[in-house]
């Protein structure tokens, strides 16, 4: 089995904590349905945000799903310019059979702007 790593992001209109926790429990659950993941077949999780964001940490969503099993890591964007504001990204890394071609990224909202190569939700 490899480890495949899923990308996702979306955006928030302001920084408040139940702003980004709302956000931040559609975009996983997004990605886990979009790829049929099971918790259990998740390696980790690394969460960021941009420095315009503040309130919280993301990776509080996910404990309040119950992965408590999967380790979990947040971290701040780099403040770049022009990049992006308000967004919180993922990237999980997932033990799948899965080639590269099946993964779904999912990017909701103005984050779609990010990758408009990748097939997105």
């Amino acid at each position: 089995m490899k480890v495949r790593g899923i990308r996702g992001a979306i955006t928030v209109s302001g920084d408040s904590a139940d702003e980004i926790c709302e956000a931040t429990h559609l975009l996983l659950n997004s990605m886990v349905k979009e790829n049929q993941i099971a918790i259990d077949d998740l390696a980790s999780v690394f969460f960021s945000m941009t420095p315009d964001l503040h309130s919280v940490f993301p990776a509080v969503t996910a404990r309040k799903l119950e992965w408590h099993a999967v380790p979990l890591f947040c971290m701040q964007e780099l403040d770049i310019e022009g990049a992006l504001p308000r967004c919180i990204r993922i990237l999980m890394h997932w033990n799948t059979e899965k080639s590269p071609k099946q993964i779904q990224h999912v990017y909701l909202r103005e984050a779609v702007k990010l990758r408009p190569d990748l097939k997105i939700s």
